[in-house]
């Protein structure tokens, strides 16, 4: 299968915002609890953080997380998570019918990030609360001192208010299974208030307003339009959902909806387009896609399992054990979200340890890396820089919910400091191997100095407990730099990082 593309240093989509490897984590399951938190744990440091998950985390560097929900934060109240632990009360969950604690609220959990050298993205309450409280909460978090709110913080032993940028304006509002669901006039006049009043206590912030849950709902996309009609001029990012899965079994249609999320975020896109013009607005609004991830291992089971649980703690829930197959399902779909970095500035895997996650943790055991782990890591790692448009011209098929879906799944990114290009590739053929030839054009010379490859493992296999490494990436062979081509054989269903030095080290 002879696979032809192209790029051009000039021909350029985008420069990358980094926060489009961000990540998400939620009081759900076992995500806080026996995930980052564990203080019985023999890898926990003195403040009861597990230095096993956080080694992990690290790893990926992850430039921000959002916290703390998601449904959760819904009908969350913050002042139940501050103050001395032994006061603190114990609240039932609505969203995941559990208990919730509050050993760990935004202190703990601004520690912890500061550790992981994550930047936070705090979500207020605009489900059983509003404006009022999301006041009080940004001004516990951002003043220094001098008024109730920030002295409260202070009697707290936190000095220093926290550099928080990113606030999400609620939570999925559109669903019905939201604690204070709104219809999206209601719900746009609220978040156009809140941002007003965030803005007002600290002129830097960055307000996420919510768009459709997903793009089934029925509301989608005159949602967003509404919304954006209340609030255009005082938001800046409107954010996206979806969730994937391959219960049909058929491995092209599964890859097929990389093409769809591709649509959502060019309709999202047009909608944001409309809506300036309409009101005649100066600014720009992008996209957060701030929940995305494979779901649907363990998804109908555990529905089931939830909504007749007598309120337990942190329990186990979506505990998806991720396969080879979804990683290169993942490899794919970062690719879209940087050949749509032009849209898309800030998007956040959900979510980041045990629930729906990259990485899993025993309680009492060990931490581990998922499958997904990898590409995800790769594209943190080496996805940064200027998102380059490639062309390709090879086979292609349809599917049930895409036509002319390419065989190869190729994203470029120039580093232009470092004088890098990397190269994500995904082999989605079945069975057949792709011969790579790729022009470069507008780089006098280029070398490789890395190559990674995942290919070879039945789709189906997973890491775990006992086979933590069972899926990983190692060194790949056989591609290379010939003139300016870069060629090689792909195999099938295989994923492959190819980095190139395009510098004055390339001619040497």
């Amino acid at each position: 299968m002879l696979i032809r593309a192209s790029l051009h240093r000039d021909f350029k989509i985008s420069t990358i915002d980094d926060r489009l490897y961000s990540a998400f984590i939620e009081h759900m399951g076992r995500a806080i609890y026996s995930g980052i938190y564990e203080p019985s744990h023999p890898e926990a440091d003195s403040n009861g953080f597990r230095l096993d998950v956080l080694e992990l985390v690290r790893a990926l560097n992850i430039p921000a997380i959002r916290y703390p929900g998601g449904n959760f934060v819904s009908a969350y109240r913050w002042e139940d998570g501050v103050g001395p632990k032994d006061q603190r009360p114990i609240r039932l969950d609505l969203a995941w019918r559990s208990k919730e604690t509050n050993q760990v609220g935004i202190n703990e959990f601004a520690q912890w990030a500061e550790m992981a050298g994550i930047d936070m993205m705090l979500a207020v309450n605009l489900g059983s609360r509003g404006l009022e409280d999301a006041r009080n909460f940004a001004e516990y978090v951002l003043h220094p001192s001098g008024t109730y709110w920030s002295d409260l913080r202070r009697s707290h032993d936190v000095n220093k208010p926290y550099d928080v940028r990113m606030w999400c304006l609620g939570n999925e509002m559109d669903g019905p299974w939201q604690v204070g669901q709104k219809n999206a006039r209601e719900y746009g006049h609220l978040a156009n208030e809140t941002s007003k009043a965030l803005k007002a206590i600290n002129g830097n912030i960055e307000a996420i307003v919510c768009g459709s849950s997903n793009d089934e709902m029925p509301t989608y996309p005159d949602w967003e339009r509404e919304v954006l009609e209340e609030c255009y001029e005082n938001v800046d990012y409107i954010s996206l959902h979806k969730y994937f899965g391959n219960s049909s079994n058929d491995t092209l249609n599964y890859f097929g909806k990389i093409e769809e999320t591709g649509r959502y975020i060019q309709a999202i896109g047009g909608v944001i387009d409309f809506v300036k013009a309409k009101k005649r607005a100066k600014n720009d609004i992008y996209i957060c896609f701030d929940e995305w991830n494979v779901w649907y291992h363990q998804r109908e089971e555990d529905s089931r399992r939830w909504q007749t649980w007598d309120w337990p703690e942190a329990p186990d829930l979506l505990e998806e054990d991720y396969n080879f197959e979804d990683a290169l399902f993942v490899a794919g779909l970062l690719n879209e979200f940087i050949r749509r970095s032009d849209r898309v500035r800030i998007a956040c895997i959900a979510q980041l340890v045990n629930v729906i996650a990259p990485i899993r943790a025993e309680k009492g055991g060990i931490a581990w890396c998922q499958t997904i782990y990898y590409p995800y890591q790769f594209a943190s790692l080496y996805g940064r820089g200027v998102a380059l448009n490639v062309s390709v011209d090879g086979p292609t098929y349809d599917c049930s919910v895409a036509d002319d879906v390419n065989y190869l799944d190729v994203a470029a990114v120039h580093d232009e400091k470092s004088e890098k290009v990397t190269l994500f590739l995904v082999n989605r053929h079945l069975e057949e191997t792709a011969d790579l030839d790729l022009s470069l054009y507008g780089f006098d010379a280029a070398r490789v100095i890395e190559h990674k490859v995942m290919e070879g493992f039945d789709l189906r296999e997973t890491n775990g407990p006992n086979k933590p490494s069972a899926v990983s990436p190692f060194d790949g062979v056989g591609v290379g730099v010939e003139g300016c081509q870069v060629r090689g054989k792909l195999s099938p269903l295989s994923y492959h990082v190819v980095r190139l030095d395009v510098g004055r080290g390339a001619r040497s």
